[in-house]
């Protein structure tokens, strides 16, 4: 599937590559049909300033076209910090004695949820080490259930995301049974000679197991799964292709990619040294490049930001084709209640989920917490057999507006609300009349008190 030599042949004969030929990659990427591999390495290789201006302003154009004005928002919950791996970039990694390890029990876990949900998230990404004790899946299954059973007034967690250690076949059909969305699992580094040196022992070093993951998800029926690599530890534009190469594998055998991309660049951890000083440390300009090539080259997949990235970068990033981001985000189990414990990493972005959504709104985006796609089965090929036609556009941001406003009317303060609502309403001019005129309806529905309405 990843095939190293084909990657370093592309990056090697597409160093060369001239102006008029990355203006033409370009030209053919605002058609929305994603470009080819050789044509990724191509933009992989960019150098010049005034051709990655070109790049940016590519990527903002399919980022506004396919996604719109909307960005998603979501919280990750730490279950565990307890794993039997021995990765050399992480916190959580077996050998580390200067970290606290926690299991939250299941009402912990509901303890954690109803604080999200009293700050306004509605869609939870829960992350586990990947060690179960005890227990062994069942806890894992037990959490997912426990996330879902709790209530806050009007608010309830209507997604639940799950980044796990990989599953066999058998244990990923159980796994669905519990009515997650996406998948999630990063393979951290493709290229195999770093791996073997990154994981030094635990299940976590079978580095075909990990990659074949997503193969076994997608045959268990698992609709949606988010793949993604830890920026720092190879080369980033071999990572890149890489992701590209697992991407079309998974095209060709299931007939649609991931459903969404996550570019984690390497932070601090506690007593990681590589932490400190990764191998490949990825600049701040070439971090924008390998976000604008993603956009071009899978346009239709969405790209996760995490609280890794200081303000200024996520702000950054809306324009280059960032579609879901983290707010308020904490890495340790318990985090939410009692924030003392060592994190996984040392997070960029430290604000409050309505600070994170006041930036949002001030640079003319809608927060969106939308999950009406996921519970009406618009997943999987389905989703993106409306998305490619430009259709699902149609839902999105009118389910945008009905949680955002579910947010403005039950958590925002009143100059945030002002805010927001005048956002709204001249977000409106968007949508076709007969669809505004609907949306309007359900605003007026959701202003009285009504809750979870989607199209």
């Amino acid at each position: 599937m990843i095939n190293e030599s084909l990657i370093f042949d592309n990056l090697t004969k597409t160093k060369s590559a001239g102006r008029q030929e990355i203006l033409d990659i370009l030209t053919q990427a605002r058609e929305l049909k994603g470009i080819s591999f050789t044509q990724a390495a191509a933009l992989l290789n960019l150098q010049d300033k005034e051709l990655l201006e070109e790049l940016f302003n590519t990527a903002k154009y399919i980022k506004t076209q396919i996604y719109g004005n909307r960005l998603v928002l979501f919280a990750p919950l730490y279950i565990s910090n307890v794993c039997f791996n021995e990765c050399l970039y992480c916190a959580f990694r077996a050998s580390n004695k200067e970290l606290h390890r926690k299991a939250l029990n299941q009402e912990e876990i509901k303890q954690e949820v109803s604080v999200l949900l009293k700050q306004g998230h509605k869609r939870i990404l829960m992350v586990a080490g990947e060690s179960y004790t005890g227990q062994g899946l069942k806890y894992v299954f037990d959490s997912v259930d426990s996330i879902y059973q709790v209530r806050e007034g009007n608010s309830n967690i209507r997604r639940v995301n799950v980044n796990i250690a990989p599953l066999t076949l058998e244990e990923f059909k159980e796994l669905k049974k519990h009515n997650i969305g996406t998948f999630q699992l990063f393979q951290e580094t493709y290229h195999k000679d770093t791996y073997r040196k990154m994981h030094i022992s635990g299940k976590k070093a079978d580095y075909d197991f990990r990659l074949t993951a997503m193969h076994r998800a997608m045959q268990a029926g698992i609709s949606d799964v988010g793949i993604g690599a830890l920026l720092g530890l190879y080369d980033y534009k071999f990572e890149v292709l890489a992701m590209l190469l697992h991407i079309k594998d998974l095209e060709d055998k299931f007939g649609v990619g991931p459903h969404t991309i996550s570019v984690p660049r390497i932070e601090p951890a506690c007593g990681s040294t590589v932490s400190e000083n990764p191998p490949y440390a990825v600049s701040d300009d070439d971090f924008k490049k390998i976000i604008a090539v993603l956009r071009l080259a899978v346009p239709y997949t969405g790209i996760i930001l995490s609280t890794r990235e200081t303000p200024a970068m996520r702000t950054a990033a809306f324009e280059l084709g960032i579609s879901q981001l983290s707010g308020g985000s904490k890495t340790n189990p318990g985090g939410y209640e009692d924030d003392t414990a060592h994190e996984q990493f040392t997070r960029g972005d430290n604000r409050s989920l309505q600070q994170v959504i006041e930036d949002i709104v001030d640079h003319g985006y809608i927060p969106s917490f939308c999950t009406g796609c996921y519970r009406l089965g618009r997943v999987g090929k389905d989703f993106m057999d409306l998305a490619k036609p430009g259709l699902i556009k149609a839902h999105c941001l009118p389910n945008a507006m009905f949680t955002f406003a579910e947010y403005l009317y039950d958590f925002a303060p009143e100059h945030l609300r002002q805010k927001g609502l005048a956002l709204i309403d001249k977000m409106m001019k968007d949508l076709p009349p007969a669809r505004a005129e609907q949306t309007k309806i359900n605003l007026a529905k959701v202003a009285k008190g009504e809750r979870d309405i989607y199209f």
